[in-house]
């Protein structure tokens, strides 16, 4: 599906608020359609989030894309940037900016008002949150990708944004490098409980967090998963992802989120470790069988693959033209009843579509479910998630 940008243009106290539209490419204009508003993170700018962006109009959402109000660094071109201080910048400033963009979203004729989702990443993801208890039933779902819920820890060890300071003696101007924050910014978050403050928010929420972030530990996302109500939020733990993404991980995050969106539950996170690999090439033709073995451990499953799993991979020249994955998992269903799970994945139009045929009682809604993949690579292995439509 094509996309269309138009420029967004909106004020919140006097101040110019920048970014950009993303809309599936429609003729008349009279449909609505459901919304994204993507907050980037610190020092950062609208185009940060448009690799997501595009995604999402392709799956026939619009989005919204902006620069919060004194919040890129100093190195920002000025067109991308929103006006504002940098010094006149706080978290709860970009709350107002973020809220600024959510009204001007909602008078818009082809924005269905009661479809707004907030997205943000590092402190964009922190603020959405933040937003979202405030808006409360405004807000149809949450997003947050590594949110920085550690900023008030930061600020009471005077260590905000990298920079180092006497959080018992705060200077008027706290010094980040690229950019240069107001003593205002940590006093209106030195006292703050991150977790009460999202608690008031009662809709879906979807947390990715790296499990190799040297910036938000990982701990922050699970006591952030355990505020919300039970079964409200899912939290996804991603192997070998840091405080941003590589291309590779950027689309299967993207497809994570996809997931979410069409409101499909995860029901089993497979852990998949290459055990050896078996190549045979005939003319530009590559046939390879990787060979794996892996475990699962969910509400609904816990056991391993056994024995080895194997993926049959066909190439003709740098075009893979098959993959087809097989094994099965034995181990304990949710009844702590003995069981096996036996797979099938294979490549379809809209991704890795797999089958799965099952002896477990408990679980034998799978044999006839229909159920979606996503593929998480890493050094030496992937995560499989199978996600099933919600019941």
């Amino acid at each position: 599906m094509e996309v269309e940008k138009k420029l967004l243009i909106c004020k919140r106290d006097g101040l110019l608020i920048r970014g950009m539209q993303y809309l599936p490419a429609f003729t008349e204009g009279k449909d609505k359609y459901p919304a994204i508003i993507i907050s980037h993170g610190f020092s950062g700018n609208f185009t940060d989030g448009e690799p997501f962006a595009v995604e999402f109009a392709r799956m026939g959402y619009v989005v919204f894309c902006f620069s919060f109000c004194g919040g890129s660094s100093i190195t920002t071109d000025e067109s991308l940037k929103s006006e504002g201080k940098t010094t006149d910048m706080t978290i709860w400033t970009e709350v107002e900016d973020l809220i600024a963009v959510k009204d001007y979203a909602k008078g818009l004729p082809y924005v269905d008002e009661e479809n707004l989702i907030l997205m943000g990443f590092s402190q964009g993801g922190f603020v959405s949150g933040l937003a979202a208890a405030r808006c409360k039933d405004e807000i149809k779902k949450l997003i947050m990708v590594y949110p920085a819920l550690c900023i008030p820890d930061h600020a009471r060890r005077g260590c905000l944004a990298g920079a180092s300071y006497d959080p018992q003696n705060v200077p008027d101007i706290i010094d980040c490098g690229n950019m240069l924050l107001g003593r205002n910014y940590h006093d209106t978050v030195v006292n703050v409980d991150s977790y009460l403050e999202l608690e008031p928010y009662e809709g879906p929420v979807l947390i990715i967090q790296g499990l190799e972030d040297t910036i938000v530990n990982y701990s922050y996302a699970i006591r952030a998963k355990e505020s919300y109500h039970d079964g409200q939020c899912e939290l996804m733990l991603v192997k070998q992802l840091g405080h941003g993404f590589q291309e590779s991980q950027q689309e299967s995050v993207i497809t994570l989120i996809g997931q979410f969106l069409k409101e499909r539950k995860e029901i089993l996170s497979i852990r998949v470790m290459i055990t050896w690999i078996d190549t045979m090439k005939n003319g530009d033709k590559t046939n390879q069988n990787i060979y794996f073995t892996g475990y699962c451990d969910t509400p609904y499953f816990q056991g391993a693959i056994t024995p080895e799993g194997c993926d049959e991979q066909e190439y003709v020249g740098d075009i893979q033209t098959k993959m087809r994955a097989e094994y099965t998992l034995v181990g304990m269903d949710s009844n702590h009843k003995v069981c096996s799970i036996h797979i099938v994945n294979q490549r379809a139009e809209e991704g890795f579509e797999p089958t799965i045929k099952t002896d477990s009682e408990v679980l034998s809604w799978l044999n006839e479910a229909k159920l979606h993949a996503v593929l998480e690579g890493y050094d030496g292995g992937l995560t499989v998630r199978i996600f099933a439509d919600k019941k």
